[in-house]
Parts: structure tokens; sequence; C-alpha cells
């Protein structure tokens, strides 16, 4: 085993946080050509390429326990100049998927934003894992119970999808109620290509087609306005649409169907105190929200 220099391992991971090496040096205060030696350095003392060039950089699968080294690191060293009074603020890197973030995580946050950072990634429950796999993470909101190596779970809780729609979205094109005809033909909304949750509840309806019209709208809380909107309908979850179920904007186009996403909380086994309070926030916001 190699010796771990450890510019190069915070150049290494500077590149995948920042997305490229310009921006790395920038964080690093030294300049591009700095950067790219160290890596470079880094790479030929290891025997493997750590990093793809792309736009953004993106770790390879031997750079994987590189980057999560650096991330422990940083957090462990952070702790300890937080115990000696320096005054510098962990940052804990986390991914979350949108509509939790949107409804209950982010008031989880907020109680501890004077004492520590967030680098929140947001992505889908069902590929959040692999931000934690990767080591560009240290905790993650996910839909797998298969722990990650290195990682300990928790069991959050149900999150509920239920299809709504505006009144006058229903009139116009579920007037006969619902059926796998009319779900098909009916625009649906779709947070982005991996989003699968509406076609997962069409097949409640015995696998309704896939080439109706579909409004792709990648953000959580102009989703949800898009469904009160009547742009088309989607599977919500009950924290975004009761407001709304309240006063009548949105309704339930097939009461009693949904779609369940069992969430999981991931979280790396290297314990600090930092990660144990975030730990503790989420898992008590999650029962106080989720069913």
């Amino acid at each position: 085993m190699h010796s771990i220099d450890l510019p190069q391992l915070e150049a290494l991971a500077a590149v995948i946080d920042e997305g490229s090496f310009d921006a790395a040096a920038t964080r690093l205060h030294v300049t591009p050509s700095a950067i790219s030696q160290r890596v470079k350095s880094f790479e030929t003392a290891v025997g493997a390429v750590l990093l793809q060039r792309s736009k953004p950089a993106r770790v390879t699968e031997a750079g994987v326990p590189y980057l999560r080294l650096a991330q422990q690191i940083r957090s462990l060293v952070a702790e300890m100049a937080t115990y000696a009074g320096s005054g510098d603020v962990v940052t804990v890197p986390i991914a979350v998927n949108g509509d939790s973030l949107n409804t209950w995580v982010l008031p989880a946050l907020a109680q501890l934003s004077g004492s520590m950072d967030f680098d929140i990634r947001r992505e889908d429950q069902d590929h959040s894992a692999e931000l934690l796999r990767q080591g560009i993470v240290m905790a993650a909101v996910t839909a797998s119970a298969d722990a990650v190596q290195g990682c300990s779970v928790t069991r959050l809780g149900i999150m509920r999808y239920r299809p709504m729609c505006s009144p006058q979205f229903r009139d116009e094109w579920l007037a006969e109620g619902p059926s796998e005809g009319a779900l098909s033909r009916a625009p649906m909304l779709v947070f982005d290509r991996s989003d699968d949750l509406q076609d997962r509840y069409l097949a409640q309806w015995g696998g309704a087609s896939r080439g109706g019209r579909r409004h792709y709208v990648p953000s959580s809380a102009d989703f949800a306005e898009a469904v009160r909107l009547g742009l088309g309908w989607a599977v919500l979850p009950r924290q975004q649409s009761v407001r709304w179920e309240a006063d009548g904007q949105v309704i339930d186009i097939a009461p009693n169907t949904w779609v369940d996403v069992t969430l999981y909380w991931q979280q790396w086994k290297v314990r600090t105190a930092a990660l144990e309070k975030l730990s503790d926030v989420i898992v008590t916001a999650a029962r106080a929200n989720l069913d």
C-alpha cells in the first residue's frame, strides 16, 4: 500500500465536488495546472485512472475508495477543528430525492443550520445510493434497503403517492371516470426520464400504454404546481397535495389507489458528531411525516 499524499487526495475530491480542474483550483487557491499535476501524480502513484476528464468530471471505479477516504478525512478534520474552537463548520454532503427535500427534509435540516453546512445533491430515491457508493455523499435518502458497502441502513417510512389532477383537467380528460384508455390518453406529468412513478401507477390499470402525452417538469415544487394548474395528471405525495385538496384545487383521480415508496436512510459507518446529529434529526422528521 502506497502512502497517501493529502494534497493530492484533496485535489481529487475538489475536482469531483466542483466538476472541473479550473473550479477545483479556485476552491483550493492554486492554479489549474497545479491541480492537474496533483491528480496525475496521484494516478501514477496508484497505477490507475481516478478521474474521467468529462464535463463534469466524474470519479472512476478505481477512484471511488480514494474519494470516500477524502470525504472521511475532511469530516474528521472539521470535527477536530470544531472541538478546538477554530470556528470551522463541518460540511456534510447528502443526497435527497426532490419530493422529500421539498416537503419534510428541509425543515429538518434547518434545525442544524447553525452548526453545520450541507452540500445537498438532489437525486431520485432509486439512484441516490449510487452517490453513496461512489463516495460523493456521506448519507442519503434512498429506496434501497440493501446497505451500500461501509454504510448502515435505517428504515424511514413510506411515502404514499396518489393520482391527482385539477378539477378542470378531470372534466376535460377524465369525464367518464378513470380507466386504462382515459389515463393513457390524458397528458401525464413526469419529473424526468428516470421517473417511473406514473408508469408504476398505470400498471395497476392493466399496464396502460406508455405512449401518451408527457410533460417533463424537473422541479418538485413546480411539478406539483403543474398538477394544480391542470397541465396534466401525476401521482403526488400527500405532503404536497394536502393543502390544495382542502380547498378543491386538486382532486384524487381514483381514491383507494396509490403507489407506495419505502424510504431508507443510509449513512457511512464512520461516526462523527455531525453525522450522528443529522441522522437523529432526519429519522425523527421522517417518523413524524411519513406513513
